[in-house]
């Protein structure tokens, strides 16, 4: 809120280079910052009494606009990238992936690992979770398991990240 949307009656005002002026009614305040030139600006409503601060509304913006979007461009983003297996992988192949599921992690993205039963495979799911566990001892030394090996429907799957250090 600023100037006269501000409607308490009393508030707790900060100057403009940042020194307490006290507590007093929000009318005079508002008189205090436009003798100065300036807007009343409420940074602390929930306080008792709420604080008001005396500065340049629109700078004050544009410098939380800069804040936010410095915040947006340091935050690190992650995705989920996916590994597809089959049972009766090779294990030249499933070194391959593992090494790809490596690079991955090492971006800092997430791997789900999928292995898909097809046929008269459903039959030997058992082999399928020893891949799975064959995969994740490939890749452990730079992964966690972050949910562990469950069978959906047809596929049995595992979600992997970056271990912490």
């Amino acid at each position: 809120m600023i100037n006269e949307q501000i409607r308490d009656r009393e508030v707790r005002l900060i100057g403009e280079n940042g020194e307490q002026l006290g507590i007093m009614s929000s009318k005079d305040a508002y008189k205090m910052a436009m003798d100065a030139g300036l807007d009343l600006v409420k940074i602390a409503p929930k306080a008792e009494p709420p604080v008001c601060r005396i500065i340049d509304y629109n700078k004050y913006r544009y410098e939380q606009m800069r804040k936010a979007k410095e915040a947006k461009k340091n935050q690190k983003t992650s995705e989920l990238k996916e590994i597809r297996l089959s049972p009766n992988i090779d294990d030249n192949d499933l070194s391959t992936k593992a090494n790809a599921a490596r690079k991955f992690i090492s971006k800092g993205d997430k791997v789900k690992v999928t292995l898909r039963f097809r046929g008269r495979e459903m039959a030997h799911v058992d082999l399928g979770k020893q891949i799975l566990d064959t995969f994740f001892s490939k890749v452990e030394d730079v992964a966690a398991l972050d949910k562990p090996t469950k069978m959906e429907g047809r596929n049995m799957m595992m979600f992997l990240t970056e271990k912490k250090k």
